[in-house]
């Protein structure tokens, strides 16, 4: 009898062991194909068939009458930080030019450059109708290149002199205002062009303090595009989208971009569920090989 007990056992264990086994081939089974689906997986790319822009560096294009520049196209690595991994990140700017209005000061006793040389700004009192610029005489240098002279001029009750000998010991002084040339001078009244620093300036306001002038420029206005971001060109708002490192894409076509991401969020979720699908198969596979080989109490 205890033969025939043993041979049952043994019979019954070899069975639930054959069992296990089936069962473990099923786990292994749907794990496997769990994996190979999310290996074998795409994740859906954002495009768009007709976009209202395909740009490249350097590419212009016209929004409401506005001429827009692509200036630059690039990526650039974010993140990475405390042990963190780091991943690539494409971006661009676009540029347009626009018109401001730009202004300078003449300030009264300063010196400024017109002309190519450099002048003495003044302004003839606070009711003065224009300013005038009066080209600096080099007195020192003047002095230097007269022999007669003594190379510094000399103050005597507040008026200046210039001291001229005659090769002997006899001096003269001569009044600065006699000695020195009449220096050159050019005046421009209110309203009157000037040429400023390359631009084509208008005198348009003076006061005893200084003249101001003003001419229309121009600046560069940036607008920063991100990927997949909302950007307002003009008065349209685009879908900034980088197919590549150096393609933008401006679209506004919304929903369609819309559509595309919902379809990137399922599949991330499918393929989440399949890889807890996969582990749990896993588990499984093992928990019943754990508990197959378990000794027996009998």
């Amino acid at each position: 009898r205890l033969v025939t007990v043993i041979r049952r056992l043994t019979h019954t264990r070899t069975m639930q062991r054959r069992a296990v086994a089936v069962y473990v081939a099923f786990f292994l089974l749907v794990g496997s194909a769990a994996g190979v689906l999310v290996a074998t997986a795409e994740t859906p790319e954002i495009s768009f068939a007709n976009p209202d822009y395909e740009l490249s560096a350097g590419d212009s294009f016209e929004v409401n009458g506005t001429e827009y520049t692509v200036a630059d196209v690039s990526e650039s690595e974010e993140g990475g930080g405390h042990g963190g991994s780091a991943h690539t990140v494409v971006s661009g700017v676009v540029e347009r030019e626009r018109a401001v209005e730009q202004t300078a000061s003449w300030d009264n006793g300063s010196t400024v450059t017109y002309d190519g040389q450099e002048w003495t700004v003044a302004i003839d009192g606070p009711n003065a109708s224009g300013v005038t610029l009066v080209e600096p005489v080099d007195r020192t240098a003047i002095l230097e290149n007269d022999s007669a002279a003594l190379n510094e001029t000399q103050t005597i009750d507040g008026e200046t002199f210039v001291v001229v000998t005659d090769g002997g010991e006899a001096r003269d002084l001569v009044p600065a205002s006699a000695y020195f040339p009449e220096p050159t001078t050019t005046s421009f009244a209110a309203g009157d062009q000037v040429t400023y620093d390359g631009h084509t300036a208008t005198v348009d306001a003076v006061s005893a303090d200084a003249a101001t002038l003003v001419w229309t420029g121009t600046e560069t206005v940036s607008i920063d595009v991100a990927q997949d971001s909302r950007v307002t060109i003009g008065d349209t708002e685009f879908l900034g989208h980088f197919p590549d490192a150096s393609t933008l894409v401006l679209s506004t076509d919304f929903e369609s971009y819309e559509a595309q991401v919902d379809a990137q969020q399922r599949h991330t979720e499918q393929s989440n569920g399949l890889w807890r699908v996969g582990v749990v198969s896993l588990l499984s596979s093992l928990l019943l090989l754990a508990m197959a080989f378990m000794p027996s109490r009998y």
